[in-house]
């Protein structure tokens, strides 16, 4: 992804994204009922690698299938590129894990910008304490290893009910995660970034005692003066 657009998302909050994304009419963007493993302090992005988990069916998944080298989930792990963000379609069912620590670390040590699921990690302890931004529903049963079954990698899929195609551009924070579709990237953090530093202005003035009314939106011309003046003062 453009190195710029990164780091302009490296500093905004999926909040502002949402809103962003919203105006443009994409209101499904937000990833549902995930949330941070361990909060980072520091946005996750990077652009979607994608796999996919389907229900398991027993003659086809026992634990000797582990043992494949060419195994959709382990073969997903040291497939996804650099500076990308996974992302699991685990069918919203944090049951069975989606990856567990040693998975993780490898994909922290091979350069992942981070992992998102929809269903569950176990060993979520251990995941939490590694420097890779990780984000589940759960943690998940360490005895259920094959109730799903990893089927397709990099494709199309649903993570928490929302639309996930490879290469789309992944942004969590502390609090969830929103999907940015590629081709609008920049376009939304150049707006988000402005978005930003006016929310900042507004925060500064509602601390001072300032009323929301005609600032938060700016519907009176003088708040705009001063956001304008604030701006050249914080370089901003």
């Amino acid at each position: 992804m453009n190195p710029s657009t990164r780091e302009k998302l490296m500093g905004v909050s999926v909040a502002t994204l949402c809103s962003a994304l919203y105006k443009r009419g994409l209101r499904n963007q937000t990833i549902q009922d995930v949330r941070p493993v361990e909060r980072k302090g520091r946005n996750m992005v990077g652009p979607a690698f994608t796999l996919r988990y389907m229900p398991a069916r027993e003659d086809r998944n026992p634990m000797s299938v582990f043992r494949n080298p060419n195994h959709p989930q382990r073969a997903a792990i040291e497939q996804c590129p650099e500076g990308h963000v996974m992302v699991m379609d685990s069918r919203k069912d944090a049951r069975a894990a989606s990856a567990g620590d040693i998975l993780i670390t490898r994909l922290m040590v091979r350069g992942g910008a981070g992992v998102v699921t929809d269903g569950g990690f176990r060993d979520s302890m251990s995941i939490g304490a590694l420097e890779i931004p990780a984000y589940h529903h759960r943690a998940s049963s360490p005895t259920n290893l094959t109730l799903h079954e990893a089927i397709d990698i990099n494709v199309p899929i649903g993570c928490g009910d929302v639309a996930v195609f490879p290469g789309d551009i992944v942004v969590g924070d502390d609090d969830s995660v929103i999907i940015i579709p590629a081709e609008i990237a920049d376009e939304i953090a150049d707006e988000a970034v402005e978005m930003t530093a006016y929310e900042d202005f507004v925060t500064e003035r509602v601390k001072g005692g300032a009323t929301i009314i005609g600032l938060y939106p700016a519907t009176d011309e003088k708040n705009l003066v001063l956001f304008a003046e604030w701006r050249k003062a914080n370089g901003r």
